[in-house]
């Protein structure tokens, strides 16, 4: 059935890399739900499917092909949502950089660099950008953690996947009483392309549907 509200009148949910795996699933949940999903990603592609099954949903989206390490897009996307909606009801950051699994001893420095500005310096950017605009709307914060620090092979991504932890659980501690609400959660082994290429030969028939996933975690709300 299709949502008649005016936009206006929708909660507005922003979802950082959207295009593909949790993100995308999630995303999907949101628009069917009623949550109008302003969706980001590098992705065309991966964008304009959500976009269909958003729409077949009965639900809405507005697409946004960004890059969340461009700073500059980013603190223009933050005042265009500012502007238009006043507000931001939840913000989910499902951007990932996961660099390929090696030795620590055999690290590639753009791997690494790469993996550090996706996942260490654009949350970094985003998060001050988003605060205000959470607080407008009364809004929720949900990063998905992957705890593989200090795993063998996972040197870069779980570094810099450790860091952006540490970093929303600082900003988690200090909003607890000021607001707004900044909610970790751990998604269940699921079958979605970046586990793949950790463990490209694992039984995927075992692992959790992305999209039940996702209704999963967003009862978290």
């Amino acid at each position: 059935m299709t949502d008649t509200r005016p936009l206006a009148e929708r909660p507005l949910a922003l979802v950082t890399g959207a295009s593909r795996g949790l993100g995308f699933a999630l995303a999907s949940a949101l628009g069917a739900a009623g949550w109008h999903v302003l969706a980001v990603a590098r992705t065309v592609g991966g964008l304009e499917e959500l976009d269909d099954r958003i729409t077949r949903a009965g639900g809405t989206a507005t697409l946004a092909p960004l890059d969340v390490t461009d700073e500059g897009a980013m603190d223009h996307l933050a005042k265009s949502i500012a502007t238009r909606w006043g507000g931001l009801g939840l913000w989910v950051h499902a951007a990932i950089h996961a660099p390929p699994l090696s030795p620590a001893g055999h690290l590639d420095m753009k791997d690494m660099d790469k993996a550090l500005k996706v996942n260490l310096r654009a949350t970094a950017t985003l998060i001050p950008l988003m605060e205000p605009l959470l607080r407008a709307g009364n809004g929720t914060a949900l990063f998905l953690d992957d705890p593989r620090a200090g795993e063998k092979f996972f040197g870069a991504y779980g570094a810099t996947k450790g860091a952006q932890m540490a970093l929303a659980r600082s900003w988690q501690a200090e909003t607890e009483r000021t607001g707004p609400r900044v909610l970790i959660a751990t998604p269940r082994p699921s079958a979605t392309a970046t586990r793949a290429r950790f463990f490209p030969g694992e039984d995927r028939a075992v692992l959790a549907d992305i999209h039940e996933e996702a209704a999963r975690l967003l009862t978290l709300l």
